[in-house]
């Protein structure tokens, strides 16, 4: 299985930015899709996450700022991610259960 993200960058702060992840080599549904991150010195934590019925997880930081979207014939989750602050730069990786985990993709948001 192998997952491939892109959407990464920098990005001004109050900005908005999407991440997408495609999973291949998968020949069975996928339950859960969804996103991680780790911040410098911090451990990685859950962004959002999507079951294949559209139930959605979102870590407490998000405050409906952020999105997330699966197509589950496609085997693709994106992330949409609005009003970016500064603690929002980290690595953010791609999972689907397994689990599997995407090389992670940087989003440094800054002024």
């Amino acid at each position: 299985v192998q997952l491939q993200a892109c959407g990464g960058g920098w990005v001004q702060t109050g900005r908005s930015l999407r991440l997408s992840c495609v999973a291949s080599g998968s020949d069975f549904g996928i339950h859960i899709m969804g996103w991680y991150r780790r911040a410098p010195g911090k451990q990685r934590e859950l962004v959002a996450t999507m079951t294949r019925s559209g139930s959605t997880t979102y870590g407490d930081f998000v405050k409906g700022r952020f999105t997330i979207s699966r197509d589950s014939a496609k085997n693709t989750v994106d992330l949409q991610m609005n009003s970016l602050r500064s603690e929002d730069t980290a690595v953010y990786y791609c999972y689907i259960t397994g689990p599997y985990w995407g090389r992670g993709t940087q989003v440094t948001v800054s002024s």
